[in-house]
């Protein structure tokens, strides 16, 4: 059979085509044709193999805490205005990534130490762990937080951490500072600054504006919005105008409902939400308290959603993509969205409560979000 005019079968073809992919490389290009799986360029398998986040566990009490330990004692605020551990996932490494959109990130501050205020594009959550005398102050709300409380810090937002009292404090951070980083909308300000006597002036903390207690006495009601502060701006304007989510509201409302069937694939789950709204907290990422009552086990869920999920409460295992993780009090899974997952309650008396951190947001805005389970007769279902 006679091939078509426009194929030349060269005797050098090998060669030529060699140097054909080492000319493209050379010029920062990317060889999109070939479709035949059996050719060293399988450039469809390239294209759709770029480095990908891998489930894993770090754990709090063996690794983290040791590092941060000794980090007190060898770094101090006049070094550094951080003393924070970025959990970096090794399937994204050397990227500071804990999954593609999102990092988690522990902090340990020595007794009474506050850094000075800043603020970024990225958005952050805190998270109490450990200690009373966790210390966000946020456009000009000064929160003192304890274990299971949550804070943000959102977008364009002056804040500033640290401890106050006479003991440590070690509270978890969420960032979608990757998803950021990617869309090239990093930035810092550290130059804050108040003004006095009709001149603006550098300040090394902010002036109380809000008093301590104003996220809980205005937006901390269920369905009930104060009209007289409904137009209060907070921060840049970009997230909830509730700063701190208390964890004794949640814990509550969890236990309220331990005796309900629950979703077979999340069990009792709750989300923190905007309360003008009823919106996710960001635009980025949302946040979940999920309980699995003694002795539950969740049906495997998938979604293109990542997740990171924070033992609070308990002791249990996940099955991550066939892979067994063992979890206590404070670990960190990262889940990659695409991964199928289940979670199991290995005590048959006390539950398991964990806080759960998604870019589920980003994704339904991009109608990218997708969800699937697998029944009790092992089939695969649509769930979203």
């Amino acid at each position: 059979m006679t091939p078509p005019a426009n194929v030349h079968r060269l005797p050098n073809r090998d060669t030529a085509l060699k140097a054909l992919y080492e000319d493209v490389a050379a010029k920062n290009m990317f060889p999109y044709w070939a479709q035949n799986k059996d050719v060293a360029n399988d450039e469809d398998r390239v294209l759709m193999a770029p480095q990908k986040a891998v489930p894993y566990l770090w754990r709090c009490a063996e690794d983290i805490e040791p590092i941060l330990d000794r980090a007190v004692e060898l770094i101090k605020m006049e070094d550094s205005e951080r003393r924070s551990l970025v959990l970096m996932n090794p399937g994204l490494a050397p990227k500071r990534a804990t999954v593609s959109t999102m990092y988690t990130a522990y902090r340990l501050n020595d007794a009474n130490e506050i850094m000075p205020p800043h603020k970024h594009s990225p958005n952050a959550i805190r998270f109490g762990l450990k200690g009373k005398g966790n210390f966000t102050g946020v456009d000009g709300e000064n929160i003192v937080f304890g274990p299971g409380d949550m804070v943000l810090t959102p977008n364009d937002t002056w804040h500033n951490h640290g401890t106050v009292g006479d003991e440590q404090a070690l509270n978890l951070s969420v960032l979608d500072f990757p998803l950021v980083e990617t869309l090239n909308a990093v930035h810092f300000d550290h130059n804050y600054m108040e003004e006095e006597n009709g001149k603006m002036v550098h300040k090394k903390q902010q002036s109380e504006r809000f008093t301590p207690d104003y996220s809980q006495r205005i937006y901390g009601y269920g369905g009930l919005m104060p009209r007289f502060a409904s137009k209060e701006k907070r921060g840049a304007g970009y997230s909830s105008p509730m700063f701190v989510y208390r964890w004794d509201m949640m814990r509550e409302l969890l236990e309220r409902h331990k005796d309900w069937d629950g979703d077979p694939y999340e069990a009792l789950m709750a989300e923190y939400i905007d309360p003008t709204s009823g919106k996710p907290v960001f635009k980025t990422m949302t946040f979940f308290a999920q309980m699995l009552r003694p002795g539950e086990k969740t049906l495997p869920l998938r979604q293109t959603a990542n997740l990171l999920v924070s033992p609070f409460e308990g002791r249990g295992y996940s099955i991550v993509d066939g892979q067994r993780f063992d979890w206590k009090q404070f670990d960190t899974l990262a889940v990659p969205g695409g991964s199928w997952c289940q979670h199991v309650n290995t005590s048959d008396k006390e539950p398991v409560t964990m806080f759960v951190a998604s870019d589920e947001p980003v994704l339904k805005a991009l109608d990218l979000y997708k969800k699937w389970g697998r029944d009790k007769n092992d089939a695969v279902v649509s769930l979203a």
